[in-house]
């Protein structure tokens, strides 16, 4: 209301009708008059809840939320992050809830359907109701706050939600990127419910521009830091701008900064006074199908299970979406499930039901809880709500504790059968028999090699020769082998000692590449072998010269790694269409399986394509990998006229641990990323915790804003900023305090 009465009154001013006849101080009593007038009962409410919220902007438009209470922190941060990016908010929650289709169209309607197999607004709301008095006042004040910023910038049109519902809260309660619920292939649900088998046939963008999604953790002990105190990388790999960076504070003794996935009211990834906790994406298998025998009988669907057949469950599933003609349409479907959960798909003549975590109260209150924990005991504690079923988590305190923790959510299983296919869903002996007690997954303490870390690989190289053995765990408890990171971070993390916050930061984002260490030499002894009179000795011998000389480094200014890169791409891409049925990874194809032929094949191909992309294959990397952010928009677009950025680190496929997942566009030469390094956050447990951090581009996510694209170049050349914890660091570095609202 004080927006708008603000803005007629100017724009009167501006005509230059009024200025003469009102004067400044009748105009400020004027919208002061409009901003005590609340509209509504529920505007009453947000007004009395603004007024309990402090919000301060430090000089990277970074939001510093305090609140009376844990619920007023709550409104405050819901109402910070809707000022910053409205639109990825609401975009969340049209994903979370199974709406996308009501703004996108027809395309998202597969997705949503997805959604809606395992989310009904109806569950959700009977939760909601079910909560604890504390986790609903939570919820509410999330809605009111996100309310209370669209009452108060009524230029801002949502895509579809005018208005927050607190059970919303409950559809996306679990921070990670590449939830369980993305397990389920959008094409296979096609092909099924919408009865076309062309949609098994779309053409899938190459591999080599897929880039691995996950995350680096690592912990340290006291006793290998340079200051006896603990340290901890906090270093996400999402798609860029998955996340807002903030922190929120409360007089009931909240005190938490870090990563938060917008829309969500915890703190995701991040630290407060005592402890510091990172999630990296789990190769455990929480996620298992199960193939139905169905069985038509008297015209009903049952399916065998043991000795009996059991009717299938159906229900009417409604998709909105919006029409080609601007209207809205709507497309029903009967789905199906049995006991083991919804039926996603059918292969050899089975229909296949997805089972996996669906526990979004718990879930919520797990992610919550976490954050106000002190010490290890503590989150432990909170974790046997048994409600993390997609992160491994690395653990640091201000005692000096570390620890490495596997998801909680772990389904007990019979070994026997191989859960990494479908198992028969008609035996029983298949079926999930609870959930392991916390100590019965992998796990690490304070090991006495002094650290701990997952790059998304096993949990088997956690701690080198400390870690938890493979032989002592069912197969089920990962799905992910070792990668190119973890052996990057072990052989960065042997023999550490007086590690200090600044050489973390530079292992962060130390520039070796264990790929290319390994397959290089393979490529070269091809060349080697050549005859002397073979056409390609002449042809590759400047770019074999290069490679052989290159230290397996990245950088700027370096053109092995752009030889390196896409010799690698071109290579992967051919190899991930063989046959690796050995169980041999896509490296172990490269390496072993490829062939000479193949191998100096690429090179050629990707000699050729640097040449006409940029006029010779010996180009800097600087010149091809480039950070560039054009607009507000989740999807950008790139164009190789428009300013970007140089950036020096590789894709994490080659074992960088900075992760900048790049690939040419359509229309471009250049290589642009859009996920990898998102926030990187080195943090130091002492006697006051400490912090260094970087987000990619900047804060918000409006192009006009100071802090659209203010970190950009930190974050590509790793120069972490301090952290603004503590409220003595905030003097001169504090832009704006306000409440919401004003």
């Amino acid at each position: 209301m004080l927006a708008r009465v603000t803005k007629n009154l100017l724009r009167l001013t501006h005509a230059d009708s009024v200025a003469r006849l009102l004067p400044t101080a009748t105009l400020i009593a004027l919208c002061l008059a409009a901003a005590a007038q609340a509209r509504t009962p529920d505007e009453a409410r947000w007004q009395h809840e603004a007024q309990a919220v402090t919000i301060t902007r430090d000089d990277w438009g970074i939001a510093h939320v305090h609140g009376k209470t844990d619920a007023d922190a709550v409104f405050g941060m819901a109402y910070a992050q809707a000022e910053d990016d409205f639109n990825r908010v609401e975009t969340n929650y049209l994903d979370s809830m199974g709406r996308l289709a009501e703004t996108e169209g027809e395309p998202a309607i597969w997705q949503d359907l997805r959604q809606k197999l395992f989310i009904d607004p109806v569950v959700l709301k009977s939760l909601y109701a079910k909560s604890p008095a504390w986790l609903q006042a939570l919820m509410t004040s999330w809605a009111d706050g996100l309310n209370y910023y669209l009452a108060k910038h009524p230029d801002v049109h949502p895509r579809v939600i005018t208005h927050f519902e607190p059970w919303m809260a409950l559809s996306f309660s679990e921070g990670s990127i590449g939830g369980d619920i993305e397990r389920v292939s959008l094409d296979r649900l096609e092909a099924f419910y919408g009865h076309d088998r062309r949609a098994l046939a779309r053409v899938e963008p190459p591999s080599s521009w897929q880039e691995p999604t996950g995350s680096n953790g690592i912990a340290i002990a006291p006793k290998l830091t340079a200051d006896g105190h603990a340290l901890l990388l906090i270093n996400p790999h999402t798609s860029f701008f998955f996340r807002s960076e903030l922190q929120m504070t409360s007089d009931a003794g909240l005190d938490a900064y870090g990563a938060v996935t917008w829309g969500q009211f915890f703190i995701y990834q991040g630290f407060n006074h005592h402890i510091g906790w990172m999630h990296t994406s789990t190769g455990l298998d929480a996620v298992d199908e199960f193939a139905e025998t169905i069985v038509h009988k008297d015209g009903k669907l049952f399916y065998r299970y043991g000795k009996e057949l059991r009717p299938v469950a159906t229900r009417t599933v409604n998709v909105s979406y919006r029409a080609k003609d601007g209207s809205m349409a709507l497309r029903s479907f009967t789905v199906y499930a049995t006991h083991h959960g919804p039926i996603v798909r059918e292969k050899d003549g089975k229909w296949i039901a997805m089972a996996l975590m669906n526990k979004p109260m718990e879930a919520l209150e797990q992610s919550w809880l976490r954050t106000k924990a002190s010490d290890y005991a503590s989150y432990m504690k909170v974790a046997e709500l048994k409600a993390n079923s997609s992160n491994n988590t690395l653990f640091a305190d201000d005692k000096g504790e570390i620890a490495y923790l596997h998801p909680q959510f772990i389904p007990k299983r019979d070994d026997r059968f191989d859960y990494t296919k479908p198992v028969d869903g008609s035996d029983p002996a298949t079926d999930w028999q609870g959930l392991l007690p916390l100590d019965k997954g992998p796990h690490l303490l304070n090991p006495p090699n002094g650290w701990v870390m997952n790059t998304n690989d096993w949990p088997y190289s956690a701690a080198g020769p400390y870690s938890p053995k493979r032989a002592d765990y069912p197969r089920y408890m990962d799905t992910f082998g070792e990668n190119p990171r973890g052996i990057h971070a072990t052989r960065l993390l042997t023999g550490a000692r007086d590690v200090s916050m600044a050489s973390l930061i530079t292992m962060a984002f130390d520039s070796y590449l264990p790929a290319f260490a390994r397959q290089l030499p393979i490529l070269i002894a091809d060349y080697d072998a050549l005859p002397a009179d073979d056409p390609l000795r002449p042809r590759l011998k400047g770019q074999i010269a290069m490679l052989r000389d290159w230290d397996y480094r990245w950088g700027i200014a370096s053109m092995p790694t752009s030889l390196a890169v896409f010799w690698g791409d071109t290579l992967w891409d051919e190899v991930d269409k063989a046959d690796t049925a050995e169980g041999l990874s896509i490296y172990d194809v490269m390496a072993e399986k490829a062939g000479a032929k193949a191998r100096l094949g690429a090179l050629v191909e990707a000699s050729d394509r640097l040449t006409k992309d940029f006029g010779s294959w010996g180009v800097p990397w600087g010149e091809i990998n480039r950070f560039q952010r054009v607009n507000g928009a989740i999807v950008q677009p790139f164009d190789d006229a428009k300013p970007s950025i140089p950036v020096p680190f590789t894709s994490s496929r080659w074992g960088s641990l900075a992760s900048f997942g790049a690939h040419r566009w359509p229309g471009t030469r250049r290589y642009y990323g859009t996920s990898g390094n998102s926030f990187v956050a080195v943090v130091e447990f002492g006697d006051k915790v400490r912090a260094r951090a970087i987000t990619a581009g900047g804060e918000s996510g409006h192009p006009e804003s100071s802090h659209f694209n203010d970190e950009a170049e930190r974050y590509t050349t790793g120069n972490l900023r301090t952290v603004y914890f503590w409220p003595e660091q905030l003097k001169g570095h504090t832009e704006r305090v306000y409440h919401p609202g004003e």
